[in-house]
């Protein structure tokens, strides 16, 4: 994280262990070469068109080399596997994952996690073994013009099972791997039951430990050029200050928030930590969500997996990685 001092703008690395004295390394690199790299290696990774381009390598490996290379013998001295990340602002939006050693992704090394703020951060573990999921999503959106999501009903069935039987519905995408399922008891509700109000009963009634949504989320322009968060129920958009105020998580503590949509969890550095940042003040204990623009199909494969994985992985942060990308 960055040092607080006016005077001070090189970097600097806060490493806080189980047992013993912070360690702290001070790199001299400017705020502002490290955001400007930053900035690059999303560019790389979020456009589509670099698929097949390895150009952002150089990136990768550069950011490794300032923020984990220094502390990279610490950690191997500590024999952990995972890793926890809290920063400054115009950092959080970094993709951990993709950063490069030179031989190996960070992902392939740690289970990894980011916290928007170290205090307001409930760190007590509580197993999600026994939990039951609310899914929740739409397909269609009748309310606006943005594109339909067809993976979403196949999801929320993979997920929770099935609200009603999915006839009638447009899906024509393949599920021969969708076997075994659905892979976590709960419920799942599907367009015309995908409301704010239904959101808020089932979860008067049965608690829920785990929420999962299937929908559009973005960060549009305001006329004063601030980004502002939103999120899309069936019948309406909401911003997410709107959404946090609606108290549907005040019945019993949430564990798990997953939002299943676009560009879910950035913002600008005035809202930067967007989705993580609604879960945190609604007393959420962990969030998951997309980085930038993600195909649903993609989403489809992605979510099934991760919740396959995380019946089995004792730790949350090890669900994402186990998840194939």
């Amino acid at each position: 994280m960055f040092t607080r001092s006016p005077a001070s703008q090189e970097l600097s690395l806060l490493l806080v262990v189980p047992e013993g004295p912070a360690i702290i390394k001070h790199i001299p690199v400017p705020r502002r070469d490290l955001q400007a790299k930053v900035a690059i290696f999303q560019g790389y990774l979020a456009n589509s068109k670099n698929a097949q381009d390895d150009r952002y390598l150089t990136s990768a490996q550069q950011l490794y080399q300032w923020l984990i290379a220094p502390i990279a013998n610490d950690l191997a001295g500590l024999n952990t596997d995972t890793l926890i990340f809290s920063f400054d602002a115009g950092l959080r939006q970094l993709p951990l994952a993709a950063l490069h050693d030179g031989k190996q992704f960070l992902i392939e090394k740690y289970s990894l996690g980011s916290i928007p703020s170290v205090s307001l951060t409930d760190t007590n573990y509580q197993s999600l073994r026994d939990s039951r999921v609310l899914a929740m999503g739409a397909s269609i959106f009748p309310h606006t013009d943005k594109r339909e999501l067809p993976a979403v009903p196949i999801e929320l069935s993979a997920i929770a099972g099935p609200r009603n039987p999915m006839s009638g519905t447009r899906n024509e995408i393949a599920t021969d791997n969708l076997s075994q399922l659905p892979l976590w008891p709960g419920r799942s509700f599907l367009n015309q039951e995908f409301t704010l109000e239904n959101l808020r009963k089932q979860r008067e009634q049965q608690g829920f430990e785990i929420i999962h949504l299937a929908t559009h989320a973005s960060f549009p322009l305001t006329e004063n050029g601030r980004k502002e968060a939103e999120i899309d129920l069936w019948n309406r958009s909401l911003s997410l200050d709107e959404f946090r105020l609606a108290k549907w998580y005040d019945r019993s503590g949430v564990e798990l928030l997953v939002l299943s949509a676009c560009e879910t969890a950035i913002g600008d550095n005035n809202a930067e930590m967007g989705f993580a940042g609604l879960a945190v003040r609604s007393g959420v204990k962990s969030a998951v969500a997309s980085l930038w623009k993600v195909n649903d199909t993609g989403t489809l494969g992605l979510m099934t997996e991760f919740y396959r994985y995380l019946r089995s992985e004792p730790i949350k942060a090890e669900a994402p990685e186990k998840s194939p990308t």
